[in-house]
Formats: structure tokens, C-alpha cells, sequence
């Protein structure tokens, strides 16, 4: 039932991933300030890849901040975090999809029924938690790329069911 389930998390993460870096893709450079909410697009994007990158590891103490973590701090280095450039934000991406694929590789069965590590439930549920993260502030970047670009189409933004497209 493990590898089954680690399949499914795996397949689900890697949809998500892709959705929202289809986001990252499509946004404009004169978008990449524009705002959602409090946040610019360039901190919803950094501030959902920080936690998928943290909730993949074992455990808080484990967690180890990255070269590019400082570089989306601000001046003073507080935990208001500005983003990276797009670039960047890519890249990040793609290191955090690589975690996602190495860390539920190697989840046992005992490991995905034992504390997360960081909330007050399974280390399963906190997956499907991350995975929920990541759809909520890829339909936040959805959204708003939909309405200051109409054209956009569901082949430029498109929903995706399952794994990496």
C-alpha cells in the first residue's frame, strides 16, 4: 500500500508543480510585481516554493535554508520574504520537484503514518496539506493572470489531473 500511495503523492505533487509553473512561465515581466492580496506575484510564488521545499523535509531542525533563501530576504533579513526573480523562481522549481520525487521515493509506509515533523497530524496528511498549499496560491496566480490578460488561454494555463506535462 506504501508505494501506491507514495505513486499517488508523487503523481499529485508533480501536477501541482507543473500547474504552477506553467503560472511562472506566463507571467509577463511587467506582472511580476503586480500585486495579490498583500503579496506581489514574485513573493506568492517564492513563499509557496519555501514551503514545499520545508514541509518535504523530515522535520523542522532538518530544514536547511538555501543560497537562494537569502537571496529572497529583504534588506534587513527578516523572514518578509521579496522573492526571487523569475529565473530563479524556476530553478527553484525545479529543485523543489526533485525533492518532492526523492523524498516520496523513499517515504515508508511507518514513515507516512508517523508525525509530520511540523503540524499536528501525519506526515501522509502533511503531504496532501503541501500539495493543497500549492493549488491554492497557483489558483491565486491563475486568477490573477486571467484578468489582466483575457487571452490566456486553458493550453497556456491548463489544469493538469496527473504527474508532469
Amino acid at each position: 500500500m506504501s508505494k501506491y500511495l507514495n505513486d499517488i503523492l508523487s503523481s499529485q505533487f508533480e501536477a501541482s508543480l507543473c500547474m504552477l509553473q506553467h503560472c511562472i512561465k506566463a507571467c509577463p515581466p511587467k506582472h511580476w510585481e503586480g500585486k495579490i492580496a498583500n503579496a506581489t506575484f514574485r513573493q506568492v510564488a517564492h513563499h509557496t516554493l519555501y514551503f514545499v521545499d520545508k514541509y518535504l523535509s523530515p522535520n523542522r531542525e532538518s530544514f536547511q535554508l538555501r543560497k537562494l533563501h537569502r537571496r529572497g530576504r529583504d534588506q534587513r533579513g527578516t523572514t518578509v520574504r521579496r522573492g526571487l526573480s523569475k529565473s530563479q523562481t524556476l530553478s527553484y522549481l525545479s529543485i523543489c520537484r526533485q525533492k518532492a520525487i526523492d523524498t516520496l521515493a523513499s517515504e515508508t509506509a511507518q514513515a507516512l503514518q508517523g508525525p509530520s515533523g511540523f503540524r499536528k497530524f501525519s506526515r501522509a496528511e502533511l503531504h496532501i496539506y503541501n500539495i493543497r498549499h500549492i493549488q491554492h496560491h497557483t489558483g491565486q496566480l491563475s486568477a490573477f493572470l486571467r484578468r489582466h490578460d483575457p487571452s490566456l488561454t486553458d493550453k497556456t494555463l491548463p489544469w493538469i489531473g496527473s504527474g508532469w506535462r
